[in-house]
């Protein structure tokens, strides 16, 4: 945990988290205990979402919780029959599965006053017939709430070949680049209409590989992918082990909701101190937050190391800079985010600031 060190957003905390991880109660390879150790000994995990496929069984045998210093949440990850759409699903208490539409489980979860978002919305592949892709389709429904704009292992599985297979099970986090093109622009022109959140999901099962000779790897081990994507929120609440872990989720719930929070890729180092938020003669608004447009509207970025800061409005690049403190002043309303990148990859992605 961190406190935001600009004195404009003193009121707010920083947690990472991990979201989308399967468990043995679907087809991940480990039980949640496990996986909460493997989190705790990284050391800078705050939390972790589980979202095993079409169950809350987690939830229900009572797995939610603190585990050290590691909060665990169960939510679940929702398909239809075709296997497509997948949802992941949080503070809900009834499940959904094959047998609903995607209609009726985006709009089952938001009548429950659950949070939903799209899971690797736009995957594509045809390289590996064991592995086909399962993208979105129900595009034009306004009732989920966000969209899993990088998912590590959808990324790996797209760009794995025959010839460079050996080469991305050796080094799984130098395979992981950047969220694919498609997919940012389908999030900006979402938020052209209403604020859709952007987290990202590393999607980890640790599955094992099957090699020549019947030796085995584990492909994406927890701990691995616990080191690659991960999504920071920002509360007003200081959350510890002593909080009551129903109290601690629903305002981790609450930050993915209001879109405080943003997607880092921790190979490239620490995101723990950057801060984006937006400020004029009216006040100011964190990530998430929307603002009325004056003269004199200023965005400013601070990152914990230098690093190209590229600003974007209305889906369109228009400015970039490079430092750790960085100052945009704004001479028109829209719909602005940044992406920071290191040596021309991308670290961070902030959610959208509203000045309207």
């Amino acid at each position: 945990m961190s406190l935001n060190k600009e004195n404009l957003l003193k009121d707010y905390f920083t947690y990472t988290g991990i979201i989308h991880i399967h468990s043995t109660f679907s087809d991940g390879t480990r039980p949640i205990p496990e996986i909460a150790q493997i989190a705790n000994e990284l050391g800078d995990i705050h939390f972790i979402l589980i979202t095993d496929h079409n169950t809350l069984q987690g939830k229900r045998d009572g797995f939610e919780g603190w585990y050290g210093n590691v909060l665990v949440g169960v939510g679940s990850e929702i398909n239809d029959r075709d296997d497509r759409n997948h949802y992941l699903a949080f503070d809900i208490d009834r499940e959904f599965g094959p047998e609903n539409t995607a209609e009726e489980y985006v709009n089952g979860v938001d009548a429950l006053g659950g949070i939903g978002f799209i899971a690797h919305p736009d995957e594509s592949r045809a390289h590996i017939r064991k592995y086909p892709p399962y993208p979105w389709t129900l595009w034009d429904s306004d009732r989920f709430h966000g969209i899993e704009i990088w998912n590590q292992m959808s990324e790996w599985m797209e760009g794995l070949t025959h010839l460079n297979k050996f080469w991305r099970i050796l080094h799984p986090r130098r395979s992981i680049v950047r969220p694919k093109e498609q997919t940012l622009q389908r999030w900006d022109a979402l938020n052209l209409k209403r604020r859709v959140v952007g987290i990202g999901g590393v999607d980890a099962h640790g599955f094992l590989h099957r090699l020549f000779g019947g030796f085995a790897i584990r492909v994406f081990r927890y701990k691995v992918s616990f080191r690659t994507i991960r999504t920071h929120i920002l509360s007003p609440a200081r959350l510890t082990p002593k909080t009551d872990y129903r109290v601690a989720l629903k305002e981790i719930y609450a930050a993915l909701r209001a879109g405080h929070c943003y997607i880092s890729h921790a190979y490239l180092g620490s995101a723990v101190n950057f801060s984006f938020w937006a400020k004029n003669s009216i006040g100011i608004a964190a990530m998430g937050d929307s603002l009325p447009f004056r003269n004199g509207t200023e965005l400013v970025v601070q990152l914990p190391q230098k690093a190209r800061v590229t600003l974007v409005r209305n889906g369109q690049t228009i400015a970039r800079k490079k430092g750790d403190e960085l100052y945009f002043p704004i001479s028109e309303a829209g719909i602005y985010r940044v992406e920071i990148s290191i040596d021309n990859r991308p670290w961070i992605y902030s959610n959208h600031i509203r000045l309207l």
